[in-house]
């Protein structure tokens, strides 16, 4: 493949992100970036150095392959249009405003051949980066996602806005869709839900229990696992991970680990072992963006897979029919 081109639907906050990023990236063409409020659109491709589209089909016409970062509510359509035209599509989350519209992008994408990602950033986050894939089953996790109160994104319910984050790491790590869900909220400030609670039950008999919040007064996005024998807990937004393990008295201590204490109960004497494993600092979007690009150069499927872009939002909608709600994102990311 020739340079890639690459444009941007959406000039708010995050699409403001991805427009630097990519004119910053020597790899790629940033072709420019379409939105609804021409002057905001203007303003950034002058920043840059892109081109304010006139039109989607302006845009398409000139790109390779298209970053979807405007209103939830617009999604299907623009990325029907461009995957029908031949182009690679990456779209902020969630997917689209229905399980159905995913479910017909996601088979488009796969009649065509093109890639097509969805933005859970937090699978790029240092933290999650640092746990890899050497963690055991868990069997209860714990996640907390409680942000200041912004105007931006109140349009919609904080299931979609914030808790979505939370559900596609939960799925991931469980491995499973949960066969239970039962959910609560309350709009305090917005129209939307501005505070959820939901608990998911698993068929292995695992339990996750999730909350999200928009109105605290004190940020927090963390997630804590249980299993067994070990304890896990990511902080987000510090980028730190901390495990805590149980082994039998005569077994070596791993690599980055140091013996915490020792435990006497039970038939068999344990110790308890502690680490701190780490990933390379970097920009989770950037990232993202990154690995997007990348599997469209090889012509491989995106990190994020068919079934993980759809179960996000399959959990959330369940969670929002359960909170009494059929509302769905309409908000721009």
């Amino acid at each position: 493949m020739t340079e890639l081109r690459v444009g941007v639907v959406g000039a708010g906050y995050l699409g403001t992100i991805h427009c630097r990023l990519l004119s910053a990236n020597q790899d790629v063409t940033w072709t420019g970036v379409l939105d609804t409020d021409r002057e905001k659109a203007q303003s950034v491709a002058e920043q840059f150095g892109g081109l304010a589209a006139q039109s989607l089909e302006q845009l398409i016409s000139q790109s390779d392959a298209l970053l979807v970062v405007s209103a939830t509510s617009s999604h299907y359509a623009v990325a029907k249009q461009a995957l029908t035209a031949g182009k690679h599509v990456f779209l902020e989350k969630p997917i689209t405003t229905t399980v159905t519209e995913g479910e017909e992008l996601v088979k488009l994408a796969r009649e065509k051949k093109l890639v097509i990602q969805v933005g859970h950033v937090e699978r790029f986050s240092k933290a999650f980066r640092a746990l890899g894939s050497n963690y055991p089953h868990p069997k209860f996790i714990e996640a907390h996602r409680l942000a200041q109160f912004k105007p931006r994104g109140t349009d919609v319910a904080v299931v979609l806005d914030l808790m979505i984050h939370d559900l596609d790491l939960i799925l991931k790590l469980m491995g499973e869709f949960p066969t239970h869900i039962e959910a609560s909220g309350v709009a305090v400030i917005s129209e939307a839900a501005d505070i959820a609670n939901a608990r998911l039950t698993f068929s292995s008999g695992g339990v996750a229990n999730v909350t999200a919040s928009r109105i605290s007064a004190n940020p927090m996005r963390k997630l804590r696992m249980f299993s067994e024998d070990s304890y896990i807990s990511l902080d987000f937004a510090k980028g730190e991970v901390q495990q805590f393990r149980l082994a039998h008295s005569d077994e070596a201590n791993e690599p980055g680990t140091m013996l915490l204490g020792e435990i006497e109960k039970g038939a068999v004497k344990r110790k308890i072992l502690v680490g701190a494993p780490t990933a390379p600092d970097g920009n989770a979007i950037d990232m993202e963006q990154k690995s997007f690009l990348e599997a469209v150069r090889k012509g491989i499927d995106a990190p994020v897979t068919g079934e993980d872009r759809l179960n996000a939002l399959r959990v959330a909608v369940q969670i929002l029919e359960k909170m009494g709600t059929t509302e769905v994102a309409t908000g721009r990311d």
